[in-house]
């Protein structure tokens, strides 16, 4: 990742015959400036020897956020200013993505890609323990990071008792895994997010009176595989593991799980069971990551 200052300096490296860097132009687009502001900026630049973006935060003109955004553009790097978009403020990676949990997030993802999707594996179960861990918080802001990332990733809301990516992506309420599962709708349930070009999710659909056996099913590995030749990184959000075996069920049918623990709440008892249902089902943890809100 690029410091602030390093990532100004790459934006504004103009070529002799140019007045105004990319970084102005993209300002502009957006509406941040206008053509005379821009002159001010550039007057300001070359009389204090200051980057564009720079000059034009000394004037003003913009805050550090319209900047982020611009720069953003730049690189390609897909993320929202706050509001845009209308999707939950818990996607730090699509609202916040220069914070320090961001930060930790690109760890987290890093690590994971070392430690599983290089190594052929393209699904991952994310669980929780207690519904409220932050499971579905972590699947949602990893999979915008992957996305973010260039790799074709998507999100299933495989929690068909109390779904929430729907929400989190504003999605309403469309047919979903539950429908697929049941042999009711195809792959076409599967939702583009425009605002990542490299994101879709599937939405829990439904919820049904019988979670667990529609995830038990004989075709779920299946249709997992169909889904796997489309996408580089699938994540798929479970149910809380106290009270159903539904995670230990999908994490059997992905190979492993990352299992979220919320600090002072979650028992370590119960992450030790939970561990030990994954190994009887034939897959691995993965690793933890605790949550400390």
């Amino acid at each position: 990742m690029y410091s602030l200052n390093a990532a100004i300096k790459l934006v504004d490296g103009l070529s002799p015959g140019n007045k105004e860097p990319n970084i102005g132009r993209l300002l502009r687009d957006a509406g941040k400036l206008t053509s005379a502001d821009a002159e001010r900026v550039v007057q300001l630049q070359k009389a204090e020897k200051l980057r564009f973006g720079e000059a034009a935060i000394k004037l003003g003109l913009i805050v550090e956020a319209d900047l982020q955004h611009a720069l953003s553009q730049q690189f390609a790097y897909s993320h929202l200013s706050l509001g845009e978009g209308h999707f939950s403020p818990e996607l730090i990676a699509a609202y916040e993505p220069f914070g320090d949990q961001a930060e930790q997030l690109r760890s987290l993802r890093s690590q994971l890609m070392l430690r599983w999707f290089s190594k052929g594996h393209k699904t991952l179960t994310i669980a929780g323990i207690h519904a409220g861990d932050g499971g579905s918080y972590l699947a949602a802001n990893l999979a915008v990071m992957f996305s973010q990332l260039g790799e074709r990733t998507l999100l299933i809301d495989a929690d068909l008792r109390r779904p929430r990516q729907h929400g989190l992506f504003n999605l309403g309420n469309p047919p979903g895994l539950s429908e697929l599962l049941a042999g009711r709708v195809s792959m076409s349930a599967v939702t583009r997010i425009p605002a990542f070009p490299n994101l879709s999710v599937l939405t829990a659909g439904a919820v049904p009176p019988n979670p667990a056996e529609l995830l038990s099913h004989a075709s779920t590995p299946i249709k997992l595989k169909n889904l796997a030749e489309h996408y580089d990184v699938i994540l798929i959000d479970t149910p809380a593991a106290q009270g159903s075996a539904d995670a230990a069920v999908v994490a059997a049918r992905t190979g492993a799980a990352l299992l979220v623990l919320r600090q002072n709440h979650t028992q370590l008892a119960a992450a030790a069971a939970f561990k030990a249902s994954l190994a009887s089902a034939g897959a691995v943890l993965i690793g933890t990551v605790l949550n400390r809100f």
